[in-house]
């Protein structure tokens, strides 16, 4: 499942394409993704004009000129490709804004959502797994829609700190890692970012999660550092495009580069990278999922 270092990469390459442009013409080639497509999903986008290109936790938010917001969400392997220039909807013609073409191994039999745009741009939604999302939703009702209304604070925002993650964390005896992965405490955290997070700042993930709070709500100096261990990680992820496994790509058809950067994640029996730690990394699984982390240097 893309991360939120995917999706933000995702939304940056969309960006150019779509914000300031109308949808000139929207193709839907099946009834449903994940969901059903929203009743009169077609007519109510033609004409529509996107004013802003958002990111809230792992969703793609675009705010619509007609008060509507399309909401998105990648599911498993849904990808966009950005196709521009005379010869857009054709093989070789796929670019990432700005620049460069990039082959893509996708099959175009799974190409189900195409939005062509005032910008020149085509934007093909490819999701052969079909777990992908769409739908719309008014603007004045997106804060309290049923997957809007519980996500947590997003730990890229200047306004999340160790104070605000100690209130969510007080008291909590669920293991560290599973208390990250939970998107009302923090939005946009999945299995790859938690581990390399974790590692970084020497924290075990069986951990209780309330043990960073000290008296009284007031976060630890570990958990201070914890906060500035997601953040880091996070942007070293964005920058890098995000991570390519699986089914991950970026609007150019790339693949992500952040796999080969990883500390622990998917390195079960290798050294630790931890300067002067003699551990290694160890895989074990929570809640149905692996983790990796080294036993050595994190407490």
């Amino acid at each position: 499942m893309p991360e939120l270092p995917e999706v933000e990469t995702v939304r940056r390459g969309l960006a150019p394409a779509m914000e300031g442009a109308r949808f000139v013409a929207v193709e839907v080639r099946r009834p449903d993704l994940r969901r059903p497509f929203p009743d009169d999903f077609r007519g109510r986008l033609e004409g529509a004009t996107v004013k802003a290109l958002r990111r809230r936790a792992k969703y793609l938010l675009a705010d619509l000129s007609t008060g509507d917001v399309l909401l998105m969400h990648l599911g498993m392997s849904g990808s966009f490709r950005v196709e521009v220039g005379p010869d857009a909807g054709r093989a070789g013609a796929r670019l990432v804004p700005g620049a460069y073409y990039h082959a893509r191994s996708e099959t175009l039999a799974h190409d189900h959502v195409v939005f062509s745009m005032s910008s020149g741009a085509r934007l093909v939604f490819n999701d052969p797994r079909r777990f992908g999302l769409m739908l719309l939703v008014p603007a004045a009702e997106l804060a309290e829609h049923p997957l809007m209304r519980e996500v947590g604070p997003e730990p890229l925002d200047p306004g999340f700190d160790a104070a605000r993650l100690a209130t969510a964390l007080a008291g909590k005896a669920a293991p560290l890692k599973a208390a990250l992965l939970d998107q009302t405490v923090v939005a946009g955290l999945g299995n790859i970012y938690v581990c390399e997070a974790l590692h970084l700042a020497h924290l075990s993930p069986r951990r209780k999660a309330g043990t960073l709070v000290a008296r009284g709500g007031v976060p630890t100096p570990r958990l201070v550092a914890l906060v500035e261990a997601v953040k880091a990680v996070l942007a070293e992820a964005i920058e890098a495009g995000g991570s390519s496994l699986r089914d991950h790509r970026r609007t150019d058809g790339t693949l992500g580069l952040f796999q080969h950067r990883f500390r622990v994640y998917d390195r079960e029996g290798e050294p630790c990278a931890t300067q002067g730690c003699v551990g290694q990394i160890r895989r074990i699984v929570q809640s149905g999922r692996s983790t990796f982390f080294c036993p050595v240097c994190q407490k």
